[in-house]
Order: C-alpha cells, then sequence, then structure tokens
C-alpha cells in the first residue's frame, strides 16, 4: 500500500488517487524495463532488435513521462526532496531512450519528402506514410515542372548526405542508450521507482488538498502559453522569416518555434493531469487530441527542416545538393506553417468529448 499519511477511517482524498497512478505508472515501467531484458536490450528500431524490445523502450519512455510530468504538476502533494531528486533522471532517461527514434523518423520523412519533390526514384524511398507529408497549408504549392528537373538533380546526392549523417547520428544514439540502461545512474532511477510502486511519499497536507485545483493549474498554464501564440499569423500562408533564418549562417534554433514546443510540452502535462484525475474513464477531448497531434507534426518538421539545414551547411557540397538541401527546408518549413495552421483550427473549436 502507499503511504498515505491519513487516518485509515477516512474515505477516499487526493492522496489515494494520485499514488494509485503513480504505482500503476511504476509498475508498468518495472513490467516494460523486464521485457526490455528479456527481448535482447535494444532500445528503439526493429531494424537493430526485436519488435518486443522496441515496444518494451516505448513503454518505458511512455510510463517515465507520465511519472515524471505527475510529479512536476502535483508537487504540492509529494516530498519535495524526493519528487525533486526523481524529476530531472526520469528526463533524463526518456529523453536519452527517444533520440535514436526521432533520428530514424526524421531520416524517413526528409528521404520520402525529397522523393515525393523530385519525383526521381534514384535514391531509395524510405516507408512512409503519404498523408503524412502532404502539403496542407494553404500557403503549400506543387513544384513546377522545371523545379522538378532541377531539384532532381541533387536530390540523390542531398539523401545520400541526410543518410550519413542522420544514420551517423541514430548510431551515437543507440549507443548512447544501451551505455544508459547499462549504468548505475539508471539502475539508480529503476530503484526508485520500484520503491514508488509500492510507497508513495505523500505529504501531510496531501489529506487537505485537492487534485482539481492543482490540475486546474496546469491547464491555466497551457491556456496562457497558448495566449502567447501568434495564432493570427498561424492562419497566413506563408512565413518568409522563418525560411530566411533557417538558412542563415546562424546555427541557433529557430525562435520562432520554441513558444510551440513549450505548448507541446504543457499539453502533455495538462493530458496526464486528466489522466490523473479520471483514470481510465476519462473522456476523450478531441480537440486537445487534435491539437496535440498537430503539435507532434509541428515539432516533427521543424527538426526536420533543422536537419535539412544544417546538411546545406556541409563544406564544399555541390551547388545541386545545396539547392535541393534548400527546397527541402522550405518544405518543411511549409510543413511546420501546416501545423501551426491545423493548431489552430484545432484550439478554437469547442470542447466536444466522447464517452
Amino acid at each position: 500500500m502507499a503511504q498515505q499519511h491519513l487516518d485509515p477511517t477516512a474515505g477516499p482524498v487526493a492522496g489515494d488517487t494520485l499514488a494509485a497512478y503513480l504505482q500503476a505508472q511504476a509498475t508498468e515501467f518495472l513490467r516494460a524495463l523486464r521485457q526490455h531484458r528479456e527481448s535482447g536490450g535494444t532500445t528503439a528500431t526493429a531494424t537493430n532488435g526485436t519488435e518486443e524490445a522496441v515496444d518494451a523502450a516505448r513503454a518505458l519512455r511512455r510510463s517515465a513521462r507520465r511519472i515524471s510530468g505527475t510529479l512536476h504538476t502535483f508537487r504540492p502533494l509529494l516530498d519535495e526532496g524526493w519528487s525533486e531528486g526523481m524529476r530531472p533522471e526520469l528526463a533524463w532517461l526518456s529523453g536519452t531512450l527517444a533520440r535514436e527514434h526521432a533520428y530514424g523518423a526524421r531520416l524517413d520523412r526528409l528521404l520520402a519528402a525529397l522523393h515525393r519533390l523530385s519525383g526521381s526514384s534514384s535514391f531509395p524511398a524510405q516507408a512512409s506514410d503519404p498523408d503524412a507529408y502532404s502539403g496542407t497549408h494553404p500557403g503549400a504549392r506543387a513544384q513546377l515542372p522545371s523545379e522538378k528537373g532541377a531539384l532532381t538533380v541533387g536530390a540523390a546526392k542531398a539523401g545520400a548526405l541526410l543518410e550519413r549523417q542522420l544514420t551517423l547520428a541514430r548510431t551515437r544514439a543507440h549507443s548512447a542508450a544501451l551505455q544508459a540502461l547499462g549504468s548505475s545512474r539508471f539502475h539508480a532511477v529503476a530503484d526508485n521507482v520500484a520503491v514508488l510502486a509500492s510507497e508513495v511519499p505523500l505529504t501531510a497536507s496531501a489529506s487537505g488538498t485537492g487534485l482539481k485545483p492543482l490540475a486546474a493549474a496546469a491547464d491555466e498554464r497551457l491556456c496562457d502559453a497558448v495566449a502567447g501564440l501568434p495564432l493570427i499569423t498561424a492562419g497566413h500562408p506563408y512565413n518568409a522569416e522563418a525560411l530566411v533564418h533557417g538558412l542563415s549562417a546562424d546555427t541557433a534554433p529557430q525562435p520562432q518555434d520554441s513558444p510551440w514546443h513549450q505548448v507541446r510540452l504543457l499539453l502533455r502535462l495538462h493530458r496526464y493531469a486528466r489522466e490523473v484525475l479520471f483514470g481510465d474513464e476519462a473522456p476523450v477531448d478531441v480537440r486537445l487530441l487534435t491539437a496535440g497531434q498537430a503539435l507532434d507534426r509541428h515539432r516533427d518538421a521543424a527538426e526536420a527542416a533543422a536537419a535539412a539545414a544544417s546538411a546545406a551547411r556541409t563544406p564544399r557540397i555541390a551547388p545541386a545538393t545545396a539547392y535541393a538541401l534548400g527546397v527541402l527546408h522550405a518544405d518543411q518549413r511549409h510543413e511546420v506553417e501546416a501545423a501551426r495552421f491545423a493548431f489552430q483550427r484545432a484550439w478554437m473549436r469547442e470542447t466536444v468529448g466522447t464517452p
């Protein structure tokens, strides 16, 4: 049983609900860890290991994110020293395990986009969802035949360059993940999660503090962050400033993207808070679901555009290769704008839930 610090005769309170959720996520973490070890200990892609290992690594990331997010949102109900020590370690683990998958997905996305833009089969097209990269924003347009001819010349070399760079990054991320899973740091995290599965260190005030005000505060932070987004600009078809920044010599992250990434994180925290409040009976909020999917596409497109811009800065590449990478970067920035437009439309809708 969780450590409740409550009168045994009292009825269900916030501490019971919070403890039950954290224990369930901790149990899921331990189950995924056992499955991961039994399946060979690979981390992200079926290329490097079994499907069971990939699923286990994904479940590890999922439960680590939920525990960390819940510790953040409901920290007044938990022992401060313990929760503040756990959160960064769980964030480190989920981030480390996610990188290999992220590099692989980014490569697939960029090669599929190159293939679509050039209409060329001179380099292997990666398996992908054809709808995921189609231009849905009002500013998206088809390539003119002359543009496609020029693009085809450098598309093969651009694809090869991206494949070399991102495959190397993915290999390094794979090695880093395996090293992390064998480290004393990870074993300390796993030990703490094992303790959490049986005992949740609640504060003495947990009996008198409700969950709803803390969940409402998470919702308020989300709404405030969304209010700061340029949603009017997101409804426009073209954002030249983002394109110019991406192809400049400045390698700093695109400043326009940061507030959107922050909203994505806050939306995730809000979703986890709803899971704590409602459990498995939580109604599906179609508005939040659609908005979250749009922000996921926004992140993927922004990171893909940054990878294309980084490849275009490679010294001594042929002009045709640089041109193809520039077109690819512009295409992915269009996808960023499309995702922002989709988020704007989803967020402005009235909340519609399904039972």
